[in-house]
């Protein structure tokens, strides 16, 4: 008798325009309207890490004799739909478009602003 065995999904890597280090704006959510910066991207979950939004809490066992347990709280990662790059000069989130220069160098554009974030 055989048994199944789950298959694994192939692992795609989605091609986000948000970086680390962009200040992005939560549109969505129990968050929405939160600005932050982004820790780390997970580009194959098409997920970003944001400074201050999406705070879990994690209660962590004492690992060695004589120390206390804590309470950790921590950022979660957010779907990448649900951000939207922000511009800390104009006070405005935008969508971006990648702009190619006469020399075939790419650059991010605000939409909205038209300000360069490369």
């Amino acid at each position: 008798m055989a048994t199944a065995t789950p298959k694994s999904r192939p692992q795609v890597r989605i091609k986000l325009r948000i970086k680390k280090g962009d200040t992005v704006q939560v549109i969505t959510g129990k968050d929405k309207g939160k600005t932050g910066e982004v820790l780390r991207t997970l580009p194959y979950e098409n997920r970003v890490i944001v400074q201050g939004v999406n705070i879990r809490t994690r209660h962590v066992k004492p690992t060695q004799e004589g120390e206390s347990g804590r309470i950790v709280s921590e950022e979660a990662s957010i779907h990448a739909s649900n951000v939207m790059l922000y511009s800390t000069a104009q006070k405005v989130a935008s969508r971006v478009e990648i702009v190619v220069d006469k020399d075939g160098n790419r650059q991010r554009r605000l939409k909205k602003t038209g300000e360069l974030l490369d």
